[in-house]
């Protein structure tokens, strides 16, 4: 539970049968005033959570998930409704509540100034629980975190994953009947999240605890085993992810190239068509669902797709397809429509196709080497992932390839230029978005296209131009007087890459664009990244979100520094395909990478 300015004793709540009610929310509304704006956080939401189960409470940014959290936790207080927790009222008995669950907000709410050992101490002091009782309950909690090593560290000083698994360790000092996650896994790697995962569900099975969790990440919305829908403050409906997907079947289908035939075009051709409801690139492949149960030889037909250039297949739906699905019917209800992609300047090709060069790179800080001997290169116009655990050394590569940090040795060649020798003129061709942003929050959204544009020494006309182009491209208009403070986290990510693309630049950096993104502003986003790379910008993104890794070209995956493992996102997967596995996820493949070369260390001693 986050810091409360008093501490009350109270009774700890014992959990209850499996399948009784544990939470129940009725009639909630909450609104706030941001800047000149009034938003509807919650309008009218009502549901109920089974104890002894995780329930995924799913949905978009802005859909209102932390605000319902923190209303749960009684740290908020609603306009209309009541929610009851353990049998209490969360706004008329709070410190109760407080008392009696767990809970771990959005960044895991540590006080990074403190050690481990002192973030484990003031929550147990904060839930009062007995001097006796902590070492054998520490003990537990540090074994199951792995955190055992590090107890006199700084939480500040640690690296991500190691912060998530002490925010819940924090949240499970005195073990809750209910234990509240809000976001937990946006931001750590595929291994970190794995391991939050096997702790979650230890406790459930263990201590019968209930568990509510958010996430952005729809594949862990298929962990749970009910699911709450919400958007836009307004609750869609609850079931088990089955039961969604199972809605969809003989409506979703994988199309695979013969050969000859160009994805990007095909994803182009297929959003714009009114029987498409998704439409996104896996690999090698086109993952689509349609409006209508059809077969494939219908697909052929309704789409006027080549069947000599592409081959359908049928695919079994995903929790993910069905939540899509669903959030656009809801826009389509609502009288929205779906956005058009950005228009992007071709950029001309070079006789050398290669668009960034990497040769035995190498960074020391000190004895210490972050970057090992690195070597891969990058075509122009492809979009390549770069991926690592946490600590890998992929941020200090990506700083490399900015410019922004010098390399201690190696070759490092981007858009022509050596970047040892000429980092200004390298530059100029680049475009970089940073994974917070680097918006200027005081600003308006037109001060800080302004600002970028000049930044890139845009004058005159030429910068009016781009200005409007952004304006219009990322339908930024109606809000381009708004602070950028004030913006939904969609539109920044919006003006971020807005800002990163005012002088068309030839590669466009990306660090981890989409976290926290909803699915859908994760769909529009990408959108952008394919028509810039049809037009012949290369891309390079780095992202824990291993759905997004398929969607690049061609990846590196790191580990302490060093290349595990190369090739298109086919291809990696296909080292772990077996006939009782034929379809490997590129999390998966993450996830085995990461387990053969930690087993190799271990050999080395």
């Amino acid at each position: 539970m986050s810091a409360v300015s008093e501490v009350q004793p109270a009774t700890q709540a014992q959990p209850k049968q499996k399948g009784e009610i544990i939470l129940s929310v009725t009639g909630i509304s909450k609104q706030f005033q941001v800047g000149k704006r009034i938003v509807h956080a919650l309008s009218d939401v009502s549901f109920q959570i089974k104890s002894g189960i995780v329930t995924g409470l799913i949905g978009p940014d802005g859909a209102g998930k932390t605000t319902l959290m923190r209303l749960t936790c009684g740290l908020l207080i609603p306009d209309s409704g009541s929610i009851m927790v353990l049998g209490m009222n969360a706004t008329g008995e709070a410190l109760k509540v407080q008392q009696s669950i767990g809970y771990m907000p959005q960044r895991f709410g540590l006080y990074e100034d403190l050690s481990v050992q002192e973030n484990l101490d003031l929550y147990a002091d904060l839930h009062n629980l007995p001097a006796e009782k902590r070492p054998t309950r520490y003990d537990k909690l540090l074994h199951m975190t792995g955190l055992a090593s590090f107890t006199g560290r700084l939480a500040g000083r640690l690296s991500g994953g190691m912060k998530q698994k002490l925010g819940i360790a924090c949240a499970l000092v005195s073990p809750p009947p209910l234990l509240i996650l809000d976001e937990p896994t946006v931001g750590v790697d595929p291994v970190s999240r794995r391991e939050l995962w096997d702790i979650v569900y230890s406790q459930v099975e263990e201590m019968g605890m209930s568990v509510l969790l958010s996430t952005a990440y729809l594949d862990e919305a298929e962990q749970c085993k009910e699911v709450v829908l919400m958007h836009e403050g307004r609750f869609l409906g609850q079931d088990t992810p089955e039961a969604f997907s199972s809605k969809l079947v003989d409506r979703t289908f994988v199309i695979h190239s013969r050969g000859n035939g160009n994805k990007r075009e095909l994803l182009r051709e297929l959003s714009a068509h009114h029987q498409a409801v998704d439409v996104i690139i896996i690999g090698d492949t086109l993952r689509l669902v349609t409006r209508e149960s059809m077969d494939s030889e219908k697909v052929i037909d309704t789409f006027a797709i080549n069947p000599r250039k592409w081959k359908i297949e049928a695919s079994k739906p995903r929790f993910e397809d069905s939540f899509i699905d669903k959030l656009q019917q809801h826009k389509e209800q609502s009288g929205g429509t779906k956005r058009g992609a950005i228009m992007a300047t071709t950029v001309k090709k070079k006789g050398d196709n290669t668009a960034i060069l990497v040769k035995d790179l190498r960074r020391e800080f000190g004895d210490f080497v972050a970057v090992k001997d690195l070597s891969f290169t990058v075509g122009h116009g492809e979009i390549f992932g770069l991926l690592g655990a946490n600590g890998a050394g992929k941020t200090t590569t990506f700083r490399m390839l900015c410019g922004l940090l010098p390399a201690t040795s190696g070759t490092l060649q981007v858009a022509g230029h050596n970047l040892r020798v000429a980092r200004a003129p390298a530059r100029a061709k680049i475009g970089y978005m940073a994974q917070k942003f680097s918006l200027y929050s005081d600003l308006t959204v037109l001060q800080n296209l302004n600002f970028f544009s000049a930044a890139y020494e845009l004058r005159g006309k030429r910068q009016r131009t781009r200005v409007q182009w952004a304006l219009d491209s990322f339908e930024l208009a109606d809000m381009q007087d708004n602070d950028c403070t004030d913006l939904p986290l969609g539109y920044k990510q919006r003006l971020a890459l807005a800002a990163a693309l005012m002088h068309e630049p030839e590669i466009l950096f990306l660090d981890e664009p989409t976290s926290g993104i909803d699915p859908l502003a994760r769909r529009e986003f990408w959108s952008h990244i394919n028509t810039l790379a049809n037009a012949g910008v290369t891309v390079m993104v780095t992202t824990h979100f291993m759905e997004e890794a398929s969607y690049c070209d061609n990846l590196v995956i790191m580990a302490q520094g060093q290349v595990l493992a190369a090739g298109s996102p086919s291809e990696l997967t296909a080292r772990y395909r077996t006939p009782e596995h034929p379809e490997p996820s590129m999390e998966e493949t993450f996830i085995h990478l990461i387990e053969e070369f930690e087993k190799q260390e271990e050999k080395k001693g």
